[in-house]
């Protein structure tokens, strides 16, 4: 129930609206871009572009299904996001379990190692990167995007992972070491499935960097068939979009879209994840 004797302070009111303008400022622009994929070529020549639509219309999208390669650079990109958050998963928290929950030399030396990745910006590896699949031909492939994220994304995975772990009690698996389970059940069984929050996290975090990233699609990808949808959308910006705006701003609600729901379905456990895994010890 509303606490009607709360007082209302000045104060509060302020930090109120001025919570509500940065909320708008943040919601306008998505606004807008979908407000856009559904107009008419009328409304774009002879309306003021932030003015509502006359008419509501979804032709715009059937156009980017049916007429542009749209189709294929969304499967292309789903399809590097999959495997680098597999990856991902697998391998960041493998290595979390192992420096959370096993004894051995050199742990906190391999720790430190993981966390000097996170300080490495990916740029300074695309040469050197660049070179090797040119030798090996890996250019051109789906392994040539899938490998320098998941590299580049293990440190921050497994921090995160290794930090949720942390809050697992030892006793746990200390039970299912008695009872004689070997160190992958434990982690199959029993950690996995405790740090589901942690698994959303590290998931929904990559996801975002990766369905957004240009810099290795860019660098790494010279087939058309092969671009994926952050690269493909620049076909639009060179040619169509100065033609045919509509088309254009569907395309663009299209690749934004993925991010959002998950974003919004799993916000909760995202929050939870973080700051649970943002705790070291």
């Amino acid at each position: 129930m509303i606490n009607l004797n709360k007082k209302i302070t000045p104060g509060k009111i302020v930090l109120s609206l001025l919570i509500i303008c940065a909320v708008l400022v943040q919601i306008y622009p998505l606004f807008w871009i979908f407000m856009s994929s559904v107009k008419t070529t009328e409304d774009f020549l002879g309306r003021p572009a932030y003015m509502m639509p006359q008419k509501i219309i979804l032709t715009n999208y059937v156009r980017v299904i049916t007429e542009t390669s749209i189709p294929r650079y969304f499967l292309n990109s789903a399809i590097v996001a999959f495997f680098t958050l597999v990856c991902l998963a697998f391998l960041g928290s493998l290595a979390g379990f192992a420096l959370s929950k096993m004894v051995f030399p050199g742990k906190n030396i391999i720790f430190v190692y993981f966390m000097i990745g996170i300080m490495i910006p990916m740029f300074v590896g695309i040469i050197p990167i660049f070179q090797m699949y040119k030798i090996l031909g890996l250019r051109d492939t789906y392994a040539s995007l899938v490998l320098p994220q998941v590299g580049f994304g293990i440190p921050i995975a497994m921090f995160l992972f290794a930090g949720f772990m942390d809050f697992i009690p030892d006793e746990i698996q200390e039970s299912a070491f008695m009872d004689g389970a070997t160190p992958l059940t434990v982690y199959l069984r029993i950690m996995m499935p405790m740090s589901s929050n942690a698994v959303i996290t590290v998931l929904t975090f990559n996801f975002i960097s990766v369905w957004n990233e240009v810099t290795f699609a860019n660098t790494f990808i010279s087939n058309m068939k092969m671009r994926t949808l952050p690269i493909g959308l620049t076909e639009f910006l060179r040619g169509m979009g100065t033609r045919d705006w509509g088309i254009t701003f569907a395309s663009i609600g299209i690749s934004i879209l993925p991010t959002l729901i998950i974003y919004f379905i799993l916000n909760d456990r995202i929050i939870e994840g973080m700051a649970a895994g943002a705790v070291k010890g």
